[in-house]
């Protein structure tokens, strides 16, 4: 018969599963405590959480939620960092994360329902955040209008150029 205390984190596990957009699963073996909580820091301002479940416990709960089957990631200590909203955001800052600290290594992940690998997450890092895809396409819509509307103040332009010029030639004369 499970605790009380390990239903609490089974319910726990699952209130962040359904409430964030993707979990990044990695391995943190070798970090220390203040290099853990340097990463907890570095993934704040993401909005990521960053914490350490049983793996038993996790299975469990990725069961009874009926997610696609995650038990290759849940192996050896785990680190589960839940993603709110922009899994790229909180990838990114992982593999920075990651390059600086050579122990820390990706195991996988469930992002937006899809189970992704290690070599995935660090595709996702090198994906464009939502913000910097949303300016290229609000300037990619913007181009033909900033076209149109040099194209319609060159003839009022070049009439007031041809006005300036006969306006100084005969200020010269």
């Amino acid at each position: 018969m499970p605790t009380n205390e390990k239903q609490q984190q089974v319910a726990e596990i699952k209130e962040r599963l359904t409430g964030s957009a993707g979990v990044i699963m990695a391995d943190y073996r070798g970090l220390t405590v203040k290099e853990m909580r340097g990463l907890r820091t570095a993934l704040r301002d993401s909005g990521a959480v960053v914490t350490v479940y049983k793996n038993s416990l996790a299975q469990i709960a990725i069961s009874e939620l009926e997610l696609p089957n995650m038990d290759q990631f849940l192996e050896g200590p785990t680190v589960f960092v839940f993603t709110p909203e922009d899994p790229v955001a909180t990838a990114k800052s992982l593999l920075g994360f990651a390059k600086e600290h050579k122990v820390f290594s990706f195991k996988g992940g469930l992002i937006d329902g899809q189970v992704v690998d290690a070599e995935a997450v660090k595709a996702i890092a090198s994906l464009p955040s939502r913000d910097e895809l949303i300016a290229k396409l609000m300037g990619t819509m913007l181009n033909p209008l900033r076209n149109f509307m040099a194209m319609a103040n060159a003839p009022v332009g070049a009439f007031a150029r041809a006005v300036q010029a006969v306006a100084d030639q005969k200020a010269a004369a």
